[in-house]
């Protein structure tokens, strides 16, 4: 008799705790996502790099500080660039044409001369060839008025020549002395690192007398009024993200907080490293608080339903079979999905008991 009890108790607690397995379908809303997990980023955010090597000589700004587009974040040593601008300056003052008018006055008076020579001879010999032909004079005295006339000429042209030489070449050493000094001060703009934004200095990442090279980051900048989202999406799921689709965000530092944005911007290209595409998106709903590099998970929302027949998905076989609490099983088919729970629309009522499948 106590055995047979025993036996009725067992069956009992088996029948119990079988019953307990067994669950129904409830209506419910559910969300279609895609997970990403991503870093706030300030708005122009950016690492700061020097464009020559050298040994930081003075910082002009410190951490937290605002700054325009231009400002000087700090200074390379330049020393010998310094000595190469006042050289160029000086190479410039010494080309100027302002400064040469005295050679091409002189220049150009041996021109008046040799004008003034030419018309003289050209005279003479005019007159020397009228008398030739009335046979006035002697053939000599006539030849020797053509060659005169002839030797005046030619040095007429030739100084008039070596004047407009002297000219073009003042010209363009003056141009060429004044290109130097530009290039000299543009290399020197290149030992000063200057802010490409309007934001605040995030980060210091050196200090003074320390050696840089331009690939070493030298400061962090950004625009920490406004934020975006960074988030990477893998490559099988890239195709079901649009622009403008809502973005359900929390973090750590609020917790049971949710916070909105939407997708802004979708890479054109694949991280070939980790298989990934970069996406972005901005707050719609924003927490009080925020700091660059923070890191959070998203929800990049598909699409949503509402009062529709629900079931967890770990009673779910293969997303496909159910099992009965009577031990039957049956084809379901499923619509939207998450990480806990399906939607049935068909193959299930809701009032069928299902149990785990084993």
């Amino acid at each position: 008799m106590k055995n047979a009890l025993l036996i009725l108790a067992g069956i009992s607690l088996f029948a119990c705790s079988k019953k307990k397995d067994s669950i129904s379908p409830t209506r419910g809303d559910i969300t279609e996502s895609i997970y990403a997990s991503g870093t706030v980023k300030s708005v122009d955010q950016y690492q700061a790099y020097v464009s020559v090597s050298g040994i930081i000589e003075e910082i002009f700004v410190k951490e937290g500080q605002l700054v325009d587009v231009g400002t000087p974040l700090l200074r390379v040593s330049n020393e010998t660039q310094r000595y190469n601008l006042e050289n160029a300056t000086l190479a410039a003052n010494f080309n100027d044409a302002a400064n040469n008018q005295g050679k091409l006055i002189e220049a150009e008076a041996l021109v008046q001369t040799a004008k003034a020579k030419l018309k003289l001879d050209s005279s003479l010999y005019a007159r020397q060839k009228t008398l030739w032909t009335q046979q006035v004079g002697t053939r000599v005295e006539f030849e020797q008025k053509e060659l005169n006339y002839q030797s005046a000429k030619a040095n007429y042209l030739s100084a008039n020549q070596r004047y407009k030489d002297l000219k073009r070449q003042i010209n363009f050493s003056s141009a060429q002395a004044k290109k130097n000094v530009q290039i000299s001060a543009r290399q020197s703009d290149d030992f000063i690192l200057k802010s490409k934004v309007k934001g605040s200095i995030l980060s210091l990442l050196k200090e003074k007398g320390e050696l840089v090279s331009p690939q070493t980051p030298i400061a962090t900048l950004g625009n920490t009024q406004q934020y975006k989202l960074e988030m990477q999406v893998d490559e099988h799921d890239i195709f079901k993200v649009k622009l403008g689709q809502k973005v359900a965000i929390t973090f750590d530092a609020y917790k049971n907080e949710y916070f909105e944005a939407k997708v802004s911007k979708i890479a054109s290209i694949m991280n070939e490293r980790n298989k990934t595409f970069l996406i972005e998106a901005e707050f719609t709903k924003a927490p009080q608080k925020l700091y660059p590099n923070v890191t959070f998970e998203a929800n990049i929302i598909l699409q949503s339903r509402n009062n529709v027949l629900i079931l967890p998905r770990n009673y779910i076989k293969n997303d496909s079979i159910i099992r009965l609490a009577d031990g039957s099983k049956r084809v379901v088919k499923l619509g939207l999905t998450d990480f806990q729970k399906a939607e049935i629309i068909s193959g299930l009522n809701p009032n069928d008991e299902v149990i785990k499948p084993e």
